[in-house]
């Protein structure tokens, strides 16, 4: 009988988190798309086969979006190669600051003090803000957090934040929890979405609804991101996974 090595037993020994939300009709959803719609095409007892059709916009459920879904120009899901789709994670727990408000942005001091306690971010890392939205998921009210105006009081990122883990750090993807990248009241204020743009302008990808990241270490994992390879899609649904040691 042939031997694991060495190397297939350590990646099959590693803890798995599942990053990724169930997808079904009822969950939360960008509010310029329809809600995902499914029907059954054959049956076992009928075609001795079971299929089902769904349809729903590219960026449904945890999805990575490629730099092409804002920058005009830029690289679509099916030109991310595996090399970038396979990398070191780094989790930014700020839990307890979104838990005293809802509306808070990642600062460039909160990424100093994760690097103040565990070394400097490298070049080429994925970088996650943990935030524990993703246990509103089965609650989509819960999950925008409109107030009476329509405003969504939601965390995210600053721009000054992402500028830092782009230009000084050189990161290769970020993801986050939430429908968005920018915080709900940045968007508001300034009636776009500037923060997303900025990242996929520069040529990386995100990955969005994440979940789970709350059972993720700091530092020490693996993210692996494993989206459809739909030819031209902006952006795609996908299975994504943290591996870390046991």
């Amino acid at each position: 009988m042939t031997q694991l090595t060495d190397w297939q037993k350590q990646v099959l020994g590693a803890k798995r988190v599942d990053l990724t939300h169930q997808i079904h009709p009822e969950i939360p959803h960008f509010p310029a798309f329809q809600p995902m719609s499914e029907r059954t095409v054959t049956t076992i007892a009928k075609d001795r086969f079971f299929a089902k059709e769904y349809t729903f916009a590219t960026p449904y459920g945890t999805h990575i979006d490629a730099p092409g879904h804002f920058a005009d120009g830029k690289r679509l899901v099916d030109a991310i190669g595996a090399d970038e789709l396979i990398l070191p994670l780094f989790v930014l727990h700020l839990e307890d600051k979104v838990e005293q408000n809802p509306d808070h942005g990642v600062t460039v001091e909160d990424i100093k003090a994760f690097e103040a306690e565990h070394g400097e971010i490298p070049e080429g890392s994925f970088v996650a803000f943990a935030s524990n939205w993703h246990k509103r998921w089965e609650d989509p009210a819960a999950f925008v957090n409109h107030d009476d105006s329509g405003v969504q009081h939601t965390p995210g990122w600053t721009l000054d934040a992402l500028k830092f883990l782009v230009e000084e750090r050189k990161v290769a993807a970020i993801g986050h929890e939430t429908l968005d990248t920018d915080p709900g009241v940045v968007a508001a204020e300034t009636g776009f979405l500037y923060g997303e743009l900025y990242i996929l302008e520069q040529d990386i990808y995100q990955v969005e609804v994440m979940a789970n990241l709350d059972q993720v270490p700091a530092t020490g994992a693996v993210i692996v991101v494993g989206p459809a390879n739909f030819r031209g899609a902006p952006s795609i649904s996908s299975r994504v996974f943290a591996l870390f040691e046991n």
